[in-house]
C-alpha cells in the first residue's frame, strides 16, 4: 500500500535519527555505544552501497559500448577496462609476478593494485589538479573585474594574498621599519586570511549547521519525504 510505503521508511528514519541524537547527548549506557554500532552498519550498508554503484556503472558503459559510436564508445571501453581491471587485480592481490596472495593488503608494495594507484591514478590526478589551476585563474580574472566596490575589495584583497603567497612577494615591502611592519605584504596577507576570511568561514559554517539541524528535524519528524522514491 501506499501509505505504508511511505509511513515504514519514515519510522524508521525517525527512530534512527533520535537513537543517533541520545547517543551523542546521553554518554550513558545503553547509549554510549550506539554510536560506535551504528558506524559499522553504515559501513555494511555503504558496502551494498559501493557494489550497486560498480553495478550501475557497468551497465551504463556497456550500453554505450553496444549503442554509441566513435569517442563515447571509447572512452566507455576505457573505462570499463580500467574498472575490471583494478577490481580484479585488487580483489585477487596480484603481485607484479603475478602470484597470488589472498591475505596481503590489496595495497602492498609489489602488487599490481600499488603499482597502477602509483604510475596511473597519481599522475592522472596531478594533471587534472594543474589543469584546475588554470581554469581557476581564468574564472577569477572574469569574476574579479572591478566594475563595482565589492569587486574592488575583493580584487585588493585577492592580490594582496596572491602576492604574501609567493617568494617574491615579501620583497617589494621589506624595506618598511619595523614600526610599519604590518604594512608588509605578509603580514597584511596573513591578517587577511585569519581576520575577515575565517570570520566569513565561521559564518558560512553556522548557516550550514543550522540547515543541518533543520533538514534533520524535517527528516526525523517525516516532514521531509523526497528520499522516500520521489514522494513530496
Amino acid at each position: 500500500m501506499t501509505w505504508a510505503r511511505v509511513l515504514i521508511p519514515s519510522l524508521i528514519t525517525g527512530l534512527v535519527g533520535l537513537t543517533l541524537v541520545a547517543a551523542i547527548f546521553i554518554p550513558a549506557e545503553p547509549f554510549a555505544t550506539l554510536d560506535e554500532n551504528f558506524s559499522t552498519y553504515f559501513d555494511i550498508v555503504a558496502a551494498f552501497a559501493f557494489i550497486l554503484g560498480g553495478g550501475n556503472l557497468l551497465r551504463i558503459n556497456l550500453m554505450k559500448v553496444q549503442r554509441e559510436h566513435g569517442q563515447e564508445r571509447f572512452f566507455a571501453g576505457v573505462t570499463l577496462f580500467g574498472f575490471l581491471e583494478v577490481l580484479l587485480l585488487g580483489a585477487l592481490k596480484v603481485k607484479t609476478n603475478f602470484s597470488v596472495e589472498m591475505a596481503a593488503p590489496h595495497d602492498a608494495a609489489g602488487t599490481w593494485f600499488k603499482f597502477f594507484a602509483d604510475a596511473v591514478f597519481n599522475p592522472c590526478v596531478a594533471a587534472m589538479f594543474s589543469l584546475l589551476g588554470f581554469f581557476v585563474a581564468s574564472a577569477s580574472y572574469r569574476a574579479f573585474r572591478a566594475r563595482t566596490k565589492e569587486a574592488t575589495l575583493l580584487l585588493g584583497a585577492a592580490f594582496i594574498i596572491l602576492l604574501g603567497r609567493t617568494p617574491f612577494g615579501p620583497s617589494l615591502t621589506a624595506w618598511l621599519p619595523d614600526a610599519l611592519a604590518w604594512l608588509k605584504v605578509e603580514n597584511l596577507s596573513n591578517w587577511i586570511m585569519s581576520v575577515p576570511n575565517l570570520a566569513g568561514q565561521r559564518a558560512i559554517l553556522i548557516g550550514i549547521a543550522l540547515g543541518s539541524i533543520s533538514t534533520s528535524l524535517k527528516l526525523i519528524l517525516g516532514l521531509e519525504r523526497s528520499h522516500l522514491s520521489g514522494e513530496g
